[in-house]
């Protein structure tokens, strides 16, 4: 029997459809070092962004023989050290496709609550205060939105920014074809932090500085809009925390932070911040999907 373990949990019906087939499905979280002894029992390993799959993890199950298989039940791989897994014989695959939509869409609703105060206003009302003079916001439509990193998440944002009539920019070391046209092109870095009104990250977590920091801020509008629905590494929490203090950044919207769950209390609860904890990928619809891609790629390598 083939067993697998999901130890950041898996929609219910990825389970059922796995377990029709006849194989083990177990759903348990272990710490870093007790995972290490879990995965010698296991066929396949399924995580999503809570659990990080590294050397200790990977040694263990290597010298036990039997893991086969590490699925990410989302789209970066960063929480993993693929390459090594790969060298021990380990296949590494994702579930890109599944979770595009449902982030693309938080990202644009972290710009609507940003630039309409939604979150701040909100709260300000569970406390009993009408503050309808303090929130004079602005309009999406008209703007100049950069998305940092055009795969299939910015693709997807970017289509609902045009929908909205707005101008994308796009960054990307890859060009993808037929989706210039002449309300979206592809710029230099540079060109997409200075023209832009919002900018939003749709990247894995890469090395080196992170992608918002001191200098990138310094070249970007006054009044500028930030948005990370990608990784928290990418962004340098101290120098978006002046920018915004400053009036340098309008407001920012976060998904994901440097540490989670979230330590930076002076970042989540500044009052010109969106923010949500990880949830880019916790739809429904998406969840089901992750769940098909996850039985599809178990099914395909062992060919039930």
């Amino acid at each position: 029997m083939i067993k697998v373990l999901a130890t950041d949990g898996m929609d219910k019906s990825g389970i059922a459809a796995l377990q029709a087939k006849g194989v083990q499905v177990d759903c348990d979280f272990y710490e870093p070092e007790a995972l290490c002894e879990a995965v010698k029992n296991y066929d396949v390993l399924v995580v999503r962004s809570a659990t990080k799959v590294r050397t200790a993890q990977i040694d263990a199950a290597a010298e036990a023989g039997k893991l086969k298989l590490i699925i990410r039940g989302g789209v970066g791989v960063d929480n993993i050290d693929v390459k090594y897994a790969e060298e021990k014989g380990i296949t590494v695959r994702n579930t890109p496709r599944a979770s595009s939509d449902a982030v693309a869409e938080l990202a644009l609703a972290h710009m609507f609550s940003v630039a309409r105060f939604i979150s701040i206003a909100g709260h300000t009302m569970r406390e009993d205060r009408w503050e309808k003079k303090s929130y004079k916001g602005i309009e999406l439509s008209g703007k100049t939105v950069g998305i940092i990193g055009y795969g299939r998440i910015g693709q997807a944002l970017g289509r609902r920014c045009q929908a909205l009539g707005m101008k994308v920019l796009a960054y990307d070391i890859y060009h993808a074809e037929g989706v210039e046209n002449e309300n979206m092109k592809y710029v230099e870095l540079d060109e997409l932090l200075s023209a832009s009104d919002i900018i939003s990250l749709h990247t894995p977590s890469l090395p080196g500085q992170p992608l918002v920091n001191e200098e990138t801020i310094a070249k970007m509008k006054d009044g500028v809009i930030i948005i990370n629905t990608s990784r928290g590494t990418n962004i340098d929490e101290t120098a978006l925390l002046n920018a915004l203090n400053s009036g340098k950044v309008y407001g920012a919207g976060l998904d994901v932070f440097a540490e989670e769950p979230a330590k930076n209390k002076e970042l989540y609860s500044h009052p010109k911040v969106s923010g949500t904890p990880h949830i880019g990928a916790s739809t429904a619809e998406a969840q089901k999907k992750i769940g098909k891609e996850i039985v599809d790629l178990i099914s395909d390598k062992f060919g039930i």
